[in-house]
């Protein structure tokens, strides 16, 4: 886990090539939101032998329509005499049924300026169907990948993706009540923000105790023994 501050003149853009820097990604599989979908940090992740997944969006106008006129034109086609990968989800409850359809192809030799983007080797469309009673909508987004045409990979690392976004983003709302918290001066609300994200870490690997994140929190503030088994839980399952 790693975090890098942004500073108030720059964004996310200049922060991710330094954050990348701090981390071990050789081997890995680096997904990013679209912001970071620039030709920089896809060098950043492929010199330092990584492999990405990039969402593409309108930030990077001219490919992102090349790719959505790819996908369209495939789609038109049924797909015949087109070598691509295909895979899909469907998840019932509540009420609500979702389906996700992931589709990968390999030819980026179709898209204009492909060559600039270090070691692109695929595209990949994901397909959001969700049906809540007689209503339907559909989402598509839009990826770059530089794995190898698979679908089933490529919707393993969207979906972790998601989940892992999702996750964090509540515990640090709910357990840690981070939206409540006041403006800071100085560097104390990065410092804060990085303990939050280190106190995550620990509690996740802790699992001797039963309950969740917030519960672990309480018993960690009301017992010496636990909170010191808390911040050797790292060490302990390494």
């Amino acid at each position: 886990m790693g975090q890098q501050k942004v500073n108030a003149k720059s964004n996310e853009v200049t922060a991710i090539p330094k954050l990348l820097e701090l981390l071990a990604i050789e081997g890995c599989l680096v997904s990013i939101d679209a912001m970071g979908c620039q030709t920089e940090i896809a060098r950043t992740i492929i010199e330092q032998r990584g492999d990405y997944v990039l969402a593409l969006k309108g930030n990077q106008k001219n490919l992102y329509e090349d790719v959505v006129q790819l996908f369209q034109l495939a789609r038109q086609k049924d797909w015949k005499n087109i070598d691509h990968e295909f895979y899909q989800t469907i998840n019932k409850g509540h009420g609500r049924i979702e389906i996700r359809r992931y589709w990968t192809m390999g030819q980026t030799e179709y898209l204009l300026g492909a060559e600039q983007w270090s070691g692109l080797k695929s595209i990949g469309l994901v397909e959001s169907e969700r049906r809540i009673n007689n209503h339907t909508t559909l989402e598509h987004r839009y990826y770059l990948l530089s794995i190898q045409s698979d679908a089933q990979l490529f919707a393993q690392a969207v979906r972790s993706h998601w989940g892992i976004e999702n996750q964090l983003h509540w515990v640090l709302d709910v357990s840690f009540q981070e939206d409540t918290i006041q403006g800071c001066e100085g560097y104390s609300a990065e410092n804060l923000a990085i303990v939050r994200h280190l106190a995550v870490n620990l509690l996740t690997h802790e699992n001797t105790a039963k309950g969740g994140i917030h519960a672990k929190r309480k018993k960690a503030g009301w017992d010496n023994k636990y909170l010191t088994q808390v911040l050797h839980s790292l060490s302990d399952s390494s």
